[in-house]
């Protein structure tokens, strides 16, 4: 696995670490369409349409609770794309550890469970590694802004990013294979916890896919999400709310390359 040295850039409001792109992984496994749908036949469309194009497939709480796991049956018929399970679990740790493994007997590559509440959950990932199943600990969601944590009872001074290295650091050392953060934040936990800890980053808006409701706050494009570091990126409406979802994931793609060959 290769990753080039780290290098600093400078936008109009602060400095940004920028590391060069993992090479060894293609652009198409790292884009991840998320099925943010509202039932079987609307995704089995898109993984049908998707399938040979993007290199996994985010199945997220409303679809699991609508269809079941027979929902992960269709990604796996109709594709030979990865699954992505985003049920961000959060119970105490022995009902999460028997989720992990429940969800593992699926051939679910990822899922992700809360880093808020301490170590004791985190561990659950260790717990179950040797089910091949890869836990991916939700540091803070992208929706979250930095003036609302004073509002949520966190200490006055804490800031967003410092919150996300944190419970990056705990994940790390918990047994988590990596964690899911904003763009904002993904060079700084490569810095902090090295190039193995896998950062997915959700929350992304490419220059030309303009979201007209928009419930996310910390958003970047493709290049500056992988330029950044990310193992792999989340995109769901601007592929999904166009009129060629395929063109567009492929435009993704075209950008993931050229960040890689301009590293």
């Amino acid at each position: 696995m290769f990753w080039g040295s780290l290098h600093v850039l400078r936008d109009s409001n602060h400095f940004i670490v920028e590391t060069q792109v993992n090479l060894s992984v293609p652009a198409k496994d790292r884009l991840v369409f998320a099925l943010d749908v509202s039932g079987r036949k609307k995704a089995e469309e898109y993984v049908r349409l998707l399938g040979d194009t993007v290199g996994c497939f985010k199945v997220g709480l409303e679809l699991f609770v609508k269809e079941g796991p027979d929902i992960l049956k269709v990604v796996r018929d109709n594709s030979s794309a990865s699954i992505f399970l985003d049920l961000k679990l959060h119970d105490i740790p022995a009902t999460v550890n028997a989720a992990l493994r429940a969800a593992s007997t699926y051939e679910v590559r990822f899922i992700t469970v809360h880093a808020g509440d301490g170590e004791s959950i985190l561990k659950t990932a260790a717990e179950v590694s040797e089910t091949g199943i890869q836990v991916l600990a939700v540091t803070v969601l992208t929706s979250l802004s930095e003036s609302e944590l004073s509002r949520l009872g966190y200490r006055d001074g804490l800031s967003l990013n410092q919150l996300v290295l944190d419970r990056a650091g705990m994940a790390q050392k918990s047994g988590c294979a990596g964690v899911v953060c904003s763009g904002e934040e993904v060079a700084d936990i490569k810095k902090s916890y090295g190039p193995n800890f896998k950062a997915v980053v959700p929350g992304i808006r490419p220059s030309w896919g303009a979201v007209k409701v928009d419930d996310q706050s910390r958003i970047v494009t493709p290049k500056d999400a992988i330029s950044r570091g990310a193992d792999l990126i989340v995109v769901g409406r601007p592929i999904r709310d166009t009129n060629d979802p395929a063109g567009a994931a492929r435009k993704i793609i075209e950008e993931i390359e050229s960040t890689a060959m301009s590293s």
